[in-house]
């Protein structure tokens, strides 16, 4: 077609051809009848031949008009399909977003945030990626994390960090333990205990803060053995290795030859936060921590509900 055709003759031309009438057509418009007749004219000389039969009487399709006709309604819905593809993007509907999360989190809240999420936005395709927090906040550093579930991060001048959840410590011993029995424990009880414990590679204050449980009673754990992941420390501390101290959701994966038990009279709480980047106003970002944000019950911890910003 020539370039000068536009979408409008097409809608007008569609809406003649349906009606074959074209004061009908117009009413449908919402145009007066002369201003119509004129387009389908102006349409006729783009395309250098006729379109409708016209009498008095009626208005029939010709053989090119009949032909065009399919063509117009292919592509008029095309271009509203791509039109709501567009508002659908713009409106963070559509799209990846790039979720990293500390593997504990999937103990917690991060379920729940996850399928919620599909539910609302079934077309939005999360990338998960599974980290230390300190590795999900280098991916906002280069570049590669829209948003992410940390625990206990650093603070940082480039990103909004907002508490989803909180959680006591708690210890945990080999099942042999002779103090495995009681219903809690004190933090000075493990005064001379073996530690097994993450690196502080995962986080500087994700490491510290569980320390000071015990620095409050005049002692820091030795650490004698690291291990990166949950399931790794567990079946250390159930193998003999030492004890350890950990958020009370891990009691979740906990195996036989472990126990966990309160600390008595700790007062530090593990937090289980949402991070996304300062100025970043996309929808598809907004929608994640609105979803994330919104009030839940878990058991094992406490829900904190946040403003947005």
């Amino acid at each position: 077609m020539d370039q000068d055709l536009e979408l409008r003759h097409l809608r007008y031309f569609v809406a003649v051809a349906e009606e074959l009438h074209f004061a009908r057509a117009a009413e449908r418009l919402h145009l007066s009848q002369p201003p119509l007749s004129q387009q389908i004219r102006k349409m006729e000389e783009i395309l250098g031949c006729e379109l409708f039969l016209r009498t008095s009487r009626s208005v029939k399709l010709t053989p090119a008009g009949a032909a065009l006709l399919d063509k117009a309604r292919r592509t008029l819905g095309n271009v509203q399909r791509d039109i709501e593809d567009v508002r659908s993007v713009g409106g963070g509907e559509v799209g990846s977003l790039n979720v990293g999360f500390v593997s504990s989190a999937i103990l917690t809240i991060l379920p729940r945030i996850l399928s919620t999420h599909r539910e609302a936005y079934p077309r939005i395709h999360l990338r998960l990626y599974e980290g230390f927090t300190s590795r999900v906040l280098d991916g906002f550093e280069n570049g590669t994390m829209d948003a992410g579930i940390l625990r206990d991060s650093d603070p940082s001048e480039t990103l909004h960090v907002k508490t989803l959840f909180t959680e006591p410590y708690v210890a945990v011993l080999p099942a042999t333990h002779p103090c495995a029995g009681q219903k809690s424990i004190s933090a000075r009880m493990l005064r001379d205990e073996p530690f097994v414990y993450y690196p502080r590679s995962a986080g500087a204050r994700a490491f510290e803060k569980p320390l000071t449980i015990f620095e409050e009673h005049g002692f820091r754990p030795q650490i004698v053995q690291e291990a990166s992941h949950w399931v790794s420390i567990l079946s250390l501390v159930g193998a003999g290795f030492g004890v350890s101290v950990a958020p009370a959701c891990v009691r979740r994966m906990a195996s036989p030859e472990v126990v966990c038990l309160p600390i008595r009279d700790a007062k530090v709480t593990s937090n289980i936060e949402i991070a996304w980047i300062k100025g970043d106003s996309r929808p598809i970002v907004e929608h994640f921590v609105r979803i994330a944000m919104s009030p839940i019950k878990s058991s094992g911890g406490r829900r904190i509900q946040a403003s947005r910003r």
